[in-house]
């Protein structure tokens, strides 16, 4: 009997796999195993993630529903369907997020710790407050007037104010807005009482909005489509076009409105009229809103006790301080494992051959470099110093535009040869490529990562980095930069695989190959992603034939397990926990390679339309690693969680040793590194008593 492998009822759907995933977040903020700001973290996090999946993912939905389109995916749910179904979620975990907070806020105030409206604090603190609204706020914010002489305003995108409802002398009822500007701190602080600035400046609306009683208000918070849609065909200046997308951002449909639980039906209805909004988008908290800005609280370095101990990253031999990069690589290749290892390795590279002079030339790829990036001011330095520099700066990454265009524009104003993109398609992939003159010869060096060139997510990501000086890799490196920056619509490499044209060929070949070794076949895919639904299909076939899967994948996973026929031998699971796993890892058990790192994700967007590289990692000993890497996150019982073919996650826990691969990478890396710092310790000691001697 034949299997129709691509029935509905075979796949998840996208965007509730993905509010699965942001489920999993907010359990990490219900963990009282964690302290209180490790717990209020992930409440930040998750208000942050739901923010870009509206601003988004339900911008889109809505834009179809719009459009009268009925399927938009394999699993058929329609646009309406879907919207229904996220809004009902968001509900429902609405009581689950305010309970939570609400326990966070009590454990707190044991340590002292308190969030407290404006009203409820001391004369003292009240005084302290007062003074500060006068000297650092009042002069910022402006009285916002509504009535038929003065239109109510246009509100960008995530913008935080307050509505007012006020009866003047006459008893008239007038409406007023108090934006809440960026710039304003996020919370007032007293002696470690966080006071939030829309309840300060509630207080004093009437010294903004003088001579009338106010008689109600509510904080609020609206969210646009902020999808930047640009036709690059016809883009006859791309970095205008983009400049111009970056603005329209703001200007997008309105997508949801965040509101005080208390707010009066007066204020509801003015808000819902001028912002033009259904009462299905409108969401009531009990809780502060804009959960991004708890971060101000978490990272407050006086409260550090109040989170998991700070791990540094270690820098481990061969790559210690005083050793030559360049001479280390030539002798072995080199795999890193992020944050555990450290990511200053990655900067040194670029740093420490943007000053030697005998480099040549040096190529990357950059996607989200971060704010005073270290890697691009050397790339600029070696520009000035008549070095040939190539970058290609990916203007279209999401949410970093604006990050990108100063920097491309820094880089091109240093003399680089500057890519800004390629047509059509977004460039993900991760890869620096050194030449350096060695006597008479040329030597390529070559970085090839997982995740960005960016040294602060690098701290809290997990990623993998490669170095190798092989010269078959050397050479595809070149091919690929000939291929970015010139007209070729394809490319034929010897080690490296390459999307849109070769990642997505080389998994289903693997994945068919590893599947005729039935029963004996062994696979493991790690990512943060899997929707590409050719992908699943040849999963489901492997599993068909007894081949073992298993799959980590961090969020959105549209395959179903445990179908009996189809895929129960499939299993999937999802680590959370300190660090965001981040790493693209694939194993196939019978390949001559077994192990690759890739830039991209089991998605048609990273498969198709975006430029990726898949590297097969050759030598014995980090091939070793990358599958320790794999069974230990396999063995996880505190982080990990699998996947019920219900589509509901439930948290993995057995055994009477707990496994959680943050902290045993933590620990270990840290042990082999003090080994290392005492074996240097009695070299240099051996050394001294030697001189002493001599």
């Amino acid at each position: 009997m034949s299997i129709d492998l691509t029935s509905p009822e075979l796949y998840f759907n996208r965007e509730l796999s993905w509010l699965k995933f942001n489920s999993r977040v907010l359990a990490q903020a219900q963990d009282t195993s964690l302290p209180p700001l490790e717990r209020l973290k992930f409440i930040a996090i998750y208000g942050t993630n739901l923010d870009e999946f509206y601003m988004i993912r339900v911008a889109g939905l809505k834009s179809l529903f719009k459009a009268r389109i009925q399927e938009t995916a394999i699993d058929k749910m329609t646009p309406a369907e879907q919207l229904e179904a996220i809004r009902s979620t968001i509900h429902q975990e609405q009581k689950i997020l305010e309970a939570t907070f609400k326990d966070i806020m009590k454990e707190l105030k044991g340590h002292g710790v308190t969030i407290k409206g404006y009203e409820k604090l001391s004369e003292t603190q009240q005084e302290i407050i007062k003074n500060e609204f006068f000297e650092q706020i009042y002069p910022v914010i402006m009285p916002i007037a509504i009535d038929a002489t003065h239109p109510f305003p246009h509100l960008n995108n995530l913008s935080f104010a307050l509505a007012l409802k006020f009866e003047d002398k006459k008893e008239n009822i007038r409406y007023g807005l108090i934006r809440l500007p960026r710039i304003l701190p996020s919370f007032l602080n007293v002696d470690n009482c966080f006071v939030p600035i829309e309840s300060v400046v509630d207080y004093f609306s009437t010294e903004l909005f003088i001579g009338l009683k106010k008689l109600s208000s509510t904080p609020f918070r609206v969210t646009r489509n902020a999808d930047i849609d640009i036709e690059e065909e016809e883009a006859d200046d791309f970095m205008e076009m983009l400049e111009e997308g970056i603005r329209a951002r703001n200007r997008g449909a309105l997508v949801r409105l965040e509101m005080g639980i208390d707010a009066d039906e007066d204020l509801i209805e003015l808000l819902t009229t001028h912002l033009k909004l259904d009462t299905d988008d409108i969401y009531k908290y009990q809780i502060p809103l804009n959960l991004s800005r708890l971060w101000s609280i978490v990272t407050k370095e006086s409260l550090a006790h109040l989170t998991l101990p700070t791990y540094t990253p270690k820098t481990l031999p061969p790559l210690d301080e005083n050793s030559d990069m360049f001479e280390v690589i030539e002798k072995r290749d080199i795999l890193l494992y992020h944050p555990y290892e450290s990511f200053d390795p990655v900067v040194r590279f670029i740093e420490d051959a943007s000053k030697d002079s005998n480099t040549l030339s040096m190529r990357m790829t950059l996607y989200r470099v971060g704010k005073n990036s270290p890697i691009v001011k050397a790339l600029m330095r070696a520009s000035r110093d008549g070095k040939q520099v190539t970058v290609l700066v990916e203007l279209k990454a999401r949410f970093d535009e604006e990050n990108n265009l100063h920097w491309a524009k820094a880089l091109e104003d240093a003399g680089a040869h500057v890519i800004y993109g390629i047509t059509g398609l977004k460039v993900h992939a991760k890869i620096a490529q050194i030449t350096k003159r060695k006597g008479n010869r040329l030597q390529g060096y070559l970085h090839l990562g997982t995740g960005n060139y960016n040294p602060t997510t690098a701290r809290i990501y997990t990623d993998l980095s490669y170095f190798t000086a092989k010269s078959d890799f050397n050479y595809d490196a070149t091919k690929f930069f000939h291929f970015i920056t010139g007209f070729a619509d394809h490319i034929s490499m010897k080690r490296l695989i390459v999307s849109p044209m070769g990642i997505k060929h080389k998994l289903l070949s693997l994945i068919e190959h590893e599947a005729s070794y039935k029963e004996e076949g062994h696979i493991i895919l790690k990512a943060n992603s899997l929707v590409d639904s050719d992908i699943i299909q040849a999963l489901y076939i492997a599993s068909i034939k007894g081949c073992k899967i298993e799959l980590i994948i961090r969020g959105i996973c549209t395959l179903k397990p445990g179908i009996s026929g189809v895929s129960d031998n499939i299993s999937v699971y999802s680590i959370i926990g300190k660090y965001l796993e981040h790493p693209r890892i694939y194993y196939f058990k019978h390949d001559e390679n077994e192990c690759y790192i890739s830039s991209a994700d089991l998605m048609p967007r990273n498969l198709i339309r975006r430029i990726e590289i898949m590297t097969p990692i050759v030598e014995n000993n980090l091939k070793d690693k990358i599958k320790q890497i794999l069974s230990l996150q396999l063995q996880d019982n505190r982080l990990k969680w699998k996947l019920k073919n219900t589509g509901e996650y439930k948290q993995v826990k057995n055994g009477d040793k707990i496994i959680n691969n943050h902290e045993i990478f933590e620990n270990n890396i840290t042990k082999i590194y003090n080994k290392s710092q005492k074996k240097t310790r009695k070299y240099i000691k051996r050394l001294s008593k030697k001189q002493l001697k001599d």
